[in-house]
């Protein structure tokens, strides 16, 4: 078995995951802090690191129906969101690659 890879990023505020503190996103990738997600606020983030994905399934969600993928923790497999790959609606197609962070499940580190 090798041994995990882990990104740290730079700058000035880091959103890190809440169960192994490991980086997860900068502050400065945020695209909108008005989403909302499963466990309650989130943020739509255009770059993530140290994660893995679930496999693809269409969800319908408040925006309408999408293809997503879950987004884990690769260190701790903590779910930590989802991946827009597909919007089904022509309103919605900015949102594809992107990915949703759940503030519940984030450190906020400076």
């Amino acid at each position: 078995m090798g041994r995990l890879f882990i990104e740290n990023l730079s700058g000035p505020k880091i959103f890190k995951c809440k169960c192994c503190k490991v980086d997860s996103a900068s502050h400065d990738d945020i695209v909108s802090k008005d989403f909302q997600g499963r466990f309650g606020r989130a943020y739509l983030v255009r770059y993530v690191v140290n994660i893995t994905l679930g496999p693809r399934e269409d969800r319908r969600l408040i925006s309408g129906l999408h293809t997503i993928n879950d987004v884990y923790c690769s260190s701790c497999q903590q779910l930590l969101g989802w991946r827009y790959e597909k919007a089904f609606e022509e309103s919605q197609k900015y949102k594809e690659g992107l990915f949703i962070l759940e503030k519940e499940r984030m450190l906020e580190g400076w």
